[in-house]
Order: structure tokens, then C-alpha cells, then sequence
């Protein structure tokens, strides 16, 4: 069992008999009272989002999730498609239910699946991701107002701020654990 001190973002937890992830957390300590835990969560199953506050001293059920092995293959109307490594069954994912991790699939990477019975309900991505720059302005001499930052899309069509010298078509290193640029990667 999980307490609230055990809360953080990416937690999993059972909550009304389905898996949930905890997408976004906030800790508040108000001068007089208990302490103050918001969350919001993510069904695992059907991508809902929704906010709740807890309190301390309540406990959580730890999501029943089995992890597979699994290669990501292609998209298609029906989601994401995943191939198991040992029985080279596949599952499929829909896009509301992976969120933003979607934008961070490669052709032929290899995730954890998270699956809920025999139902894919997410993925767990390796924590960093080669993508190259597909759009991106280009540096102005002098434009140092708004920092070193500018806004990049890499093919994926996920947007970032990326540092000034990042230019169109070069392949960089983004962590996918908070979605931020974190190098060039050398060809």
C-alpha cells in the first residue's frame, strides 16, 4: 500500500478498481490543518483526466499491472501498434490513452508495455529519444531579450524549447520524462 508521502507524478495506483497514473502533482501545507496533496490523474484505460485532493494519512492500492517486452511497429486508425518480443502477438494503444508519450515513439523502439489483463494501457519509454528538428526560426543576431531559447518541432510534431543554435534538421537528445531538450546528438 502507498501512502500520500509516496505520491508522485508517474505513480500508478488503483483508484475505484482501475489503474490510474498520476500525471501532475502539488503538495500544499497550509499554516493550520492537514497537509494538502492535488493530483491530477489519468485513467489507464480510458485516458480520462480528472483532478482530486487528498489528505494525509490516506493510502492507495498499488496498480495490479503486468510489464511486457514489446517493439513499437507503426500507427494505424485503430492507435499505436506494439509487437510482444517472446509470442510476437500485437497489441494496440490509442492515442488518449498514451498521452503525450506518443510523440516520443520511434519505428522499432523497444518499451514496456503496461498491460491490464490482455489490454495495452500504456507504455513506459526509454528515458531519452533521438528526434531531428523539423521546424525551427531561425536565430537573430542580437535577440537575446527573451533568453537563448527558441520554440523547435521535431518529426514527431511535439513542440520544445530548444537553445538558439539548434537549427532545422539536426538530430537532438530530448528526456521523455519531462519532455525538455537535453543535447545535440553528433552524426
Amino acid at each position: 500500500m502507498y501512502s500520500c508521502a509516496d505520491l508522485k507524478k508517474g505513480l500508478k495506483v488503483m483508484i475505484d478498481g482501475e489503474p490510474h497514473v498520476i500525471v501532475q502533482f502539488d503538495f500544499t501545507k497550509p499554516g493550520k490543518g492537514q497537509a494538502l496533496y492535488k493530483c491530477k490523474l489519468r485513467n489507464m484505460i480510458t485516458g480520462s483526466l480528472f483532478d482530486r485532493t487528498y489528505r494525509s494519512g490516506e493510502s492507495f492500492e498499488p496498480a495490479s499491472l503486468d510489464e511486457r517486452d514489446m517493439q513499437y511497429l507503426y500507427k494505424d486508425e485503430t492507435g499505436y501498434v506494439f509487437m510482444d518480443q517472446k509470442s510476437y502477438e500485437q497489441t494496440s494503444i490509442s492515442e488518449d490513452v498514451l498521452g503525450d508519450d506518443h510523440y516520443f515513439l520511434v519505428d522499432n523502439m523497444e518499451v514496456k508495455v503496461h498491460m491490464h489483463g490482455e489490454r495495452g494501457i500504456g507504455v513506459t519509454l526509454p528515458n531519452f529519444v533521438n528526434l531531428r528538428v523539423s521546424q525551427a526560426d531561425p536565430w537573430v543576431k542580437g535577440d537575446t531579450a527573451a533568453g537563448n531559447n527558441k520554440p523547435a518541432t521535431v518529426e514527431s510534431g511535439y513542440t520544445l524549447q530548444v537553445p538558439s543554435f539548434v537549427e532545422q534538421g539536426t538530430l537532438i537528445q530530448i528526456d521523455t520524462r519531462s519532455g525538455e531538450y537535453v543535447t545535440r546528438v553528433k552524426e
